[in-house]
């Protein structure tokens, strides 16, 4: 039974029907099977001119240059998203949790250490409390700092916090009667940690 095929490829010569023998088999050669998959020619074609030649290599002007800063932003990605929070915004409130407050009014001082995550007052002091009103002879001046301090230091013990943070305002400098009340805090076994 003689059937066409098309004209295949090889490396540089051409396999016609015509070289095939009269059961299908290149040059006539005879498999030792019928199945279908022997009947295939076996022709080996040149994939050479296939495979393209490495390109070659050009340096990159950041060749070097650790890539893991793609986490930061660039300034026109910042302006597009302005109210997205950077990471230490995001992070701050877990690594650290506890935020002492302390308010200076004209007849008082008041302080307090909140949670920042559930903002849970952990413990408070103030000089208009009534134990301390009528005890202090002033509610403003460095005894009463002092004595504001220690409370703070004492009621954060008993709720087992020994770590908190203050961050001070815009253009607040740590002196004075905000240095003393921080000074006691720490002097009674409070530990400040930093930025």
């Amino acid at each position: 039974m003689a059937f066409s095929m098309p004209a295949v490829a090889a490396s540089s010569t051409l396999c016609y029907p015509s070289s095939f023998g009269a059961r299908g088999n290149p040059l006539g050669t005879k498999h030792s099977s019928l199945s279908w998959a022997s009947s295939i020619p076996n022709i080996k074609i040149n994939t050479q001119h296939l495979l393209k030649a490495p390109s070659p290599v050009v340096p990159h002007r950041q060749t070097g240059v650790v890539h893991a800063a793609w986490t930061r932003r660039s300034r026109g990605e910042t302006a597009k998203r302005p109210n997205r929070k950077s990471w230490k915004q995001r992070t701050d409130m877990y690594m650290r949790p506890f935020m002492l407050n302390v308010f200076f009014s004209k007849r008082f001082i008041h302080a307090k250490v909140v949670h920042r995550g559930t903002s849970k007052v952990i413990s408070v002091a103030s000089t208009n409390a009534k134990d301390l009103r009528n005890t202090l002879p002033s509610l403003t001046d460095n005894d009463a700092c002092r004595t504001i301090g220690q409370l703070i230091a004492e009621r954060s013990k008993d709720a087992d916090v020994f770590a908190i943070s203050y961050e001070p305002k815009k253009n607040e400098r740590i002196e004075g009667r905000l240095g003393i009340i921080l000074d006691t805090i720490q002097e009674n076994g409070i530990i400040f940690v930093g930025k």
